[in-house]
């Protein structure tokens, strides 16, 4: 047996004594805030070896602590969830949280010549019942679905590379008709999957909660003024229906919301977070609009004022309740850059076309032609990952909104082709105002990183995220090379 295959087993035996004891810990709380903190912490630091993992149980520790959400948090999942759930889903999600592929089969050691992603997101089916304003469902049928056979082999490949993570998008999935027996298959992998909630009737959350390893992303865009613009009257009321059944179920679920100039007002709202939490949301996504899709509309895009508040908001919502909600662009510090392109996550669509991310409509690989190792290291998506960071400021770590002309060159430079009509419009049609937008984001959260805490921990925390330090280092030199020209020139303004 090679030497890198042992290596694996051992691996994968740490990770599942992690998911044990973890478990074990969840499912021996009681009631005792105080005592159930502790034991907890006990487990977490028996777990925790490396340093990035030392970052991880610090911040527990803190969250944790008497007077902090983490207890308050704690006590919700003690109170809404199965005990099936609490074992196969978070144990697991803590796992991932705790360990680096050094740990899991060397999660950065490469398979061959490929670096493994801890995700992936996998859209099987593009149809939908609803016909939401500038959507594509309309326009797809059962035959343009991901036969079975092919989204079995793509699970069992990425499992067999150590990913165990998979985010289950569409079109609306509950419509695909194997999606369940997909999640009951691979039932030592977890699965989230973001849905309408229209399908969440009673009798499918105690399906979700007999099968343990799934956490639902209910998608609900504000109160119903602003999710029945798009989708139509009674979608909220769905929402909230899908939320309750899911909640007395005993099934961890969480938010998504597509965030526009329109409604991030209300989505940064203490009642609306308030809202969520009492409707048994223990986490969610916030996602920018973004001039991807059909008919993209720039007006749409919260502004770089409104994104910093989306990210103040969401900060001090970690901190004060009871809810862990995460910004998609301004928490990349979090994740010391862009993620996609396989450095963490990637996107195979319902055709197999093997995209860098959910946003990024272009692909060089598909899975009928090629196995999913191949094309994780194919020219396209190495490109993107020697560029990441694309800045040393992980505030702005999007290469289609904070750097579109890097990632346009990569796209023309690799060949990548575009998997929908109408891709190309984000880099071309909407160039000069995408420009414009990254380059007021830019002197919004250089200002941020700067004079808040981000320049303390944040090129810290993206080296143990495996960006090697002399690659950190070139974006240090160029972000200041930057500062200094833009600083010179202000001052030669003003003399």
């Amino acid at each position: 047996m090679a030497t890198g295959t042992i290596g694996r087993i051992v691996q994968q035996t740490k990770k599942d004594l992690a998911e044990k004891v973890l478990g074990q810990a969840l499912g021996l709380l009681g009631n005792d805030p105080d005592r159930n903190a502790k034991y907890l912490l006990k487990a977490v630091d028996h777990v925790a070896s490396t340093e990035q993992q030392a970052v991880i149980r610090d911040f527990f520790h803190e969250w944790l602590g008497e007077g902090y959400p983490g207890r308050e948090f704690l006590g919700r999942i003690l109170k809404n969830t199965h005990p099936n759930v609490r074992q196969r889903y978070i144990a697991r999600m803590l796992v991932s949280m705790l360990f680096s592929k050094k740990e899991v089969l060397e999660r950065h050691e490469k398979w061959g010549d490929v670096e493994v992603p801890g995700l992936m997101l996998i859209s099987p089916s593009m149809r939908c019942n609803y016909r939401c304003e500038g959507c594509y469902a309309a326009s797809y049928s059962r035959k343009d679905d991901m036969k079975p056979e092919v989204f079995d082999r793509l699970l069992t490949e990425a499992e067999n590379m150590g990913i165990n993570f998979f985010v289950v998008l569409g079109g609306e999935p509950f419509i695909y008709p194997h999606l369940l027996d997909m999640v009951a298959k691979h039932n030592r992998s977890f699965f989230q999957i973001y849905t309408s909630g229209f399908f969440i009737d009673q009798k499918m959350a105690a399906k979700l909660v007999e099968l343990g390893n799934v956490a639902p992303q209910i998608s609900v865009n504000g109160p119903a003024e602003f999710t029945d613009a798009s989708r139509g009257k009674g979608a909220f009321k769905t929402v909230m229906r899908a939320m309750d059944n899911l909640r007395e179920a005993g099934c961890v679920f969480g938010f998504s919301s597509l965030v526009t100039r329109q409604n991030v007002d209300v989505i940064c709202s203490e009642e609306w977070i308030d809202m969520l939490i009492d409707k048994g949301v223990l986490y969610g996504w916030l996602f920018l609009y973004m001039p991807v899709g059909k008919d993209p509309d720039m007006d749409l895009m919260p502004t770089p004022e409104q994104r910093d508040k989306v990210r103040q908001v969401m900060r001090h919502c970690r901190r004060a309740k009871a809810i862990i909600p995460l910004d998609f662009w301004s928490d990349g510090a979090l994740t010391g850059g862009c993620i996609a392109g396989g450095r963490e996550y990637f996107h195979v669509n319902h055709r197999g076309d093997v995209e860098p991310c959910i946003f990024c409509h272009f692909s060089t690989h598909n899975i009928h032609q090629c196995s999913l190792k191949d094309a994780l290291r194919s020219p396209f998506f190495s490109a993107i990952r020697e560029k990441q960071p694309f800045s040393y400021n992980t505030l702005r770590p999007c290469p289609i909104i904070d750097h579109p002309s890097e990632m346009w060159n990569i796209i023309e430079e690799q060949g990548a082709k575009a998997t929908h009509v109408g891709a190309e419009d984000t880099f071309t049609t909407f160039m000069p105002e995408m420009k414009e937008y990254a380059a007021k984001v830019a002197d919004i959260m250089d200002d941020v990183w700067e004079k808040e805490d981000y320049h303390e921990w944040g090129p810290k925390w993206t080296v143990l995220c495996r960006v090697p330090e002399e690659k950190l280092e070139k974006r240090r030199e160029e972000y200041q090379r930057a500062h200094f020209c833009a600083c010179g020139m202000s001052k030669k303004k003003a003399e």
